[in-house]
């Protein structure tokens, strides 16, 4: 993870500041993926994938169903978006204009990547996680709500009582904390932060509101 965090601040230096969109949808076709724009400079595919995963790298669109380390979505780039930052809501896959450094107010606290679920097939999309999906929090502060966050798979898994199964796969894009998971939330992932740090936490710790920014806009 800290390889990939140095990779993305290479990107960030070349591009004024600006972080690599997840998706960028501005083009015909199918949308361009981050992973193979970040590998110019991590010149590894393995550091995309998540020890213990059996992912693989997401070298293009169709491929991003199986990554397992997963970058936010909030980067996202797309021209018809009727996301409006500060009040986005779920299933928001980017806004239409690129993410700088400098609409972060604490980028030390900014979660960009996580560990995510997986599949060659599902619903998953590893790739990316989205912080509009989960649970928005309950004293009103937008910037403090939550992505779907668990220590199991959530789209093949309920999770405390809580069924995600049937959803679809924008409603989805969970980060999911499966080291040591025992689906109590004990599990455990790494994060990436905007300032290029990495630090583990338990699920049970990251879905308290406010211990990470996910939605820096």
């Amino acid at each position: 993870m800290k390889q990939l965090a140095t990779a993305v601040t290479l990107y960030a230096g070349d591009a004024d500041d600006f972080f690599v969109p997840a998706s960028n949808r501005t083009g015909a076709g199918d949308p361009v993926v981050w992973p193979p724009l970040v590998n110019v400079y991590a010149k590894s595919e393995q550091i995309f994938v998540a020890p213990e995963s059996n992912g693989t790298f997401a070298a293009n669109w169709g491929a991003r169903r199986n990554q397992s380390v997963g970058y936010s979505d909030a980067t996202g780039v797309d021209p018809n978006s009727t996301a409006v930052a500060g009040a986005a809501g779920p299933g928001t896959e980017g806004f239409t204009t690129a993410a700088n450094q400098s609409i972060m107010e604490e980028t030390a606290r900014v979660g960009l990547f996580a560990v995510t679920p997986n599949s060659v097939s599902g619903k998953e999309r590893g790739y990316v996680f989205n912080p509009y999906n989960g649970a928005a929090d309950p004293n009103g502060d937008y910037y403090k709500g939550l992505p779907i966050i668990a220590d199991v798979n959530v789209v093949t898994t309920v999770y405390k009582g809580v069924d995600y199964t049937g959803k679809a796969p924008g409603e989805l894009k969970a980060i999911y904390a499966r080291y040591g998971g025992d689906g109590s939330g004990n599990g455990v992932t790494p994060v990436i932060f905007g300032d290029s740090h990495a630090k583990s936490y338990s699920a049970n710790k990251l879905n308290g509101f406010g211990e990470v920014i996910w939605r820096f806009r």
